[in-house]
């Protein structure tokens, strides 16, 4: 049950037929990407013991923006006790040029589960592009009942293939995600991965498991999440994913 829907300007909000008990939600951006000085706000609560799962209509793009001009996307995620929200957009492709920061803070009470999911690709390689200007910041902030229990940042600034080329950040990848578990189920999903050939898993604490995945392209990232996301998730990856 939707217990307050707002939405305004190019950001739309989708239901499509819910699977079980969970209710998806699929957010369309209808000025088909992002570039600098654009400014969007994605703000969602789930109660307690409600399910919601979040996703993409299409991959988001961000593109080139004039020199100074910054993209800002900010997600606020806030769980009641016994809920569950999965965050789980397409990928974010950066083009050359792209000028994009984004920010998540999740608000997670008692023994509330956040599933959070960010692929992102850089230039898609079967179309011959590629990133040689970029700036990306993302930021993530996880707190529990006021606690801060995760915090983790990536920043990209510059040649993007020179970036990935060093084995200290992506062995030449031009796809990477990051897969975010938070809470009680996490140590029992931790096992589920051992088969997947992940780039790497971690258990930060009984109830944080972080993912990492590289990979060559967009195509061969999908690849690796989908089975990642199956063994972490309560429900199917949304059906958007695979249309």
């Amino acid at each position: 049950m939707i217990a307050d829907l707002r939405q305004e300007g190019s950001l739309k909000a989708l239901f499509p037929k819910v699977r079980g008990d969970a209710l998806d939600a699929v957010f369309l951006n209808t000025s088909g990407g992002l570039t600098g000085g654009d400014r969007m706000r994605i703000e969602a609560e789930a109660g307690a013991g409600a399910h919601v799962v979040l996703s993409s209509q299409a991959a988001e793009r961000g593109y080139r923006a004039h020199p100074g001009e910054v993209a800002e996307v900010d997600v606020s995620l806030n769980v009641a006790d016994g809920g569950r929200i999965d965050w789980m957009p397409q990928e974010t492709i950066l083009f050359d040029r792209a000028a994009v920061s984004r920010r998540m803070h999740v608000h997670l009470e008692g023994d509330a589960h956040a599933m959070l999911v960010e692929p992102l690709v850089l230039g898609r390689r079967a179309m011959g592009e590629t990133v040689r200007s970029v700036l990306f910041r993302d930021q993530w902030r996880v707190r529990r009942d006021g606690q801060l229990v995760f915090a983790d940042a990536i920043r990209l600034e510059g040649d993007a293939v020179e970036l990935m080329a060093g084995n200290a950040t992506g062995q030449g990848a031009g796809a990477l995600a990051t897969i975010l578990l938070a809470g009680p189920a996490a140590v029992e999903r931790y096992a589920r991965l051992a088969p997947q050939g992940t780039s790497g898993a971690s258990l930060i604490a009984d109830d944080l498991l972080l993912v990492r995945l590289l990979a060559r392209d967009g195509f061969d990232l999908r690849a690796q999440m989908i089975p990642v996301l199956t063994a972490l998730a309560d429900v199917p990856v949304p059906r958007v994913w695979r249309l």
